[in-house]
């Protein structure tokens, strides 16, 4: 949770933020000389109305009257003109800055490597990249600017009232620091109200997604009472930290308003005695005074009420450049950018844990010859899928190095490597859109043509084309509109589309059913053929087709050979693992 500093304005933080304005300054600009024209503008008018009672109104100079009517007028009309272009051109440069924040910080999602997904919520990067970030937005449009366009109001205003009678300007500035002082009070009790709030709103997020993502678990094991009991509790301490603000700006607009008040009737007060005694104060200074006290006042209660806005979009901004000043990215520094590769894999030594102390892969060495297609089995957690995942460099190994054609696969640009290596999971995760789009995965130099041609190379157009309105079909969100197996050959299509010099099949035919079974082992077939190819797999067929049997225990190889060899082998382990989990398959 980012820590909570109290300040009434983060330099820091918002010195960071001012890199995103750089490429606006002519807007930023725009919106400094309108906050300072709207000031003087708005300050212009009252003066005025004190000038036209002593000087034409009293006296009954009614031509002089109408001249300074007109002046107000004109001074009226161009504080609400400033007034618009100020408010206009602040929120357009908020959405300017916040459409280049939002961008930048999805940008920096997409390269995290997979440990930091292990170990943040979705929820959280949701929130952070849709609400965090929009909030961002009132830093600029009801924050900064508008507080600082009331300072310099405040400033104005200040000066006016010393120049015009210090004397009434002491009766207001007594009352000043009561205010200034609960301004203060109510500024830092925000501070920590929002941080608050914006922690709830992450974790309501946080669960909401992740109940609605899992609903089928929901349902099956009947945790519908559960898990309303659970929201339940999180929703009351979201609205407990919403009341927290509403508890702040009960207790300090009343105080705002009645030190206010009493203000008004003190100048009244002085000011009416003064007048009636004969004094050197004015009707039309009185006039003026209330007014101005009231544009003192008010602004002070504005920029508490905007300190809303802008500790809100600094408690944001502060989560947001917390994301962007991690470092959980893969070290992207090869630059081998092959056309082709063979495919000659070798593991050296491999070493690899993914919390520190607690060894997955210990020290492991293996060579994969150009075209050869091996098979990876394995009690579950031995570490099979975890060497597919430091090959296509989603993990950082910790010791030893993985080559592809003796070239180590950090020297291989991080794109290029994973274009040549495809791979196809058991769990296929489709989008909400059409299947045309999910086989290409959104590339355009992908023709439909080549689609077809490649969904019938591996014996899937049929299907396909069996769906309504064939390749075009919308699976909906995940692929809800297919079945496991459907969903599978999908896969296999975008992998085969993608011509990858290494193909590997992790766990990606353990769940098919039956009827999609032989239309699966034929793209198996023809997508392994002339490639190099790692298959982790339980099906029997898969498995003893395989060039090369790797059998894995707890991190370590313990055995390689092909299926005959591997059985010879009575207390194997491949053999205790063909006789648990394939004997009966082969007897069907």
């Amino acid at each position: 949770m980012a820590k909570v500093s109290g300040k009434i304005f983060d330099l820091v933080l918002f010195a960071k933020l001012s890199t995103y304005i750089k490429p606006f300054k002519s807007t930023y600009y725009f919106v400094m000389i309108s906050a300072i024209l709207l000031s003087s503008f708005s300050t212009v008018t009252p003066y005025l109305l004190k000038v036209t009672v002593d000087d034409y109104i009293r006296p009954k100079d009614y031509q002089g009257m109408i001249f300074l009517v007109i002046l107000m007028f004109l001074s009226l009309l161009l504080e609400v003109v400033f007034q618009f272009l100020f408010v206009f051109y602040a929120n357009l440069l908020g959405q300017k800055v916040i459409k280049d924040l939002r961008v930048k910080l999805f940008n920096k999602i997409l390269h995290f490597k997979m440990a930091y997904f292990d170990k943040t919520a979705v929820g959280r990067l949701v929130t952070r990249s849709v609400n965090d970030i929009e909030t961002i937005a009132s830093i600029f449009s009801q924050g900064l600017f508008m507080i600082i366009a009331d300072l310099l109001k405040m400033v104005l205003v200040a000066g006016v009232m010393l120049y015009v009678d210090w004397s009434l300007s002491v009766i207001v500035f007594l009352v000043l620091p009561i205010i200034l002082y609960a301004t203060r009070l109510f500024q830092m009790s925000m501070k920590k109200a929002f941080e608050e709030v914006r922690v709830q709103v992450a974790n309501l997020n946080s669960f909401v997604q992740e109940r609605i993502s899992g609903i089928k678990i929901v349902q099956l094991f009947s945790r519908e009472k559960i898990e309303y009991d659970n929201f339940v509790s999180i929703n009351k301490k979201h609205k407990k930290a919403w009341l927290k603000t509403v508890w702040f700006n009960s207790i300090f607009f009343p105080v705002a308003e009645i030190s206010s008040s009493i203000t008004i009737g003190l100048l009244v007060w002085y000011g009416g005695l003064n007048v009636i005694s004969g004094g050197d104060v004015s009707l039309g200074t009185i006039f003026l005074f209330i007014q101005m006290s009231q544009m003192l006042f008010r602004p002070l209660r504005q920029i508490a009420d905007k300190f809303n806005s802008l500790q809100m979009g600094m408690v944001a901004a502060e989560r947001i450049f917390e994301i962007l000043e991690t470092h959980s990215n893969i070290e992207d520094k090869g630059t081998l950018k092959p056309s082709q590769i063979n495919g000659n894999i070798c593991l050296k030594k491999l070493g690899f844990s993914y919390n520190q102390g607690e060894r997955i892969i210990n020290d492991i060495s293996l060579e994969i010859k150009s075209g050869e297609t091996i098979a990876l089995v394995g009690a579950t957690g031995a570490g099979k899928s975890t060497i597919i995942n430091l090959m296509s460099r989603f993990y950082e190994f910790d010791s030893g190095n993985i080559t592809i054609d003796g070239i180590s696969i950090r020297k291989y640009d991080l794109k290029s490597l994973r274009n040549k290596v495809s791979v196809v999971l058991q769990d296929v995760f489709l989008f909400a859109d059409s299947l045309f789009n999910n086989i290409t995965l959104f590339d355009s130099q992908i023709s439909k043509d080549k689609v077809i041609e490649a969904a019938k190379n591996i014996g899937v157009h049929d299907f396909i084309e069996s769906l309504p309105n064939g390749y075009d079909y919308n699976v909906k969100e995940r692929g809800v509109m297919l079945s496991t197996g459907q969903r599978q050959l999908i896969a296999f299509l975008r992998a085969y589309i993608s011509e990858p010099s290494i193909l590997v099949l992790d766990e990606a035919t353990s769940s098919v059913d039956s009827y999609s079974e032989e239309i699966i082992q034929r793209a198996i077939d023809t997508l392994t053929k002339g490639k190099t190819s790692i298959i982790i797999a339980h099906r029997l067929a898969t498995v003893k087709n395989a060039d090369r049997i790797v059998v894995m225990h707890k991190g370590d190889i313990v055995e390689q050979g092909t299926h005959d060899e591997l059985l010879k082998f009575k207390d194997g382990y491949y053999a205790k693992l063909y006789n648990v989990q394939f004997a009966e398959e082969l007897t069907v």
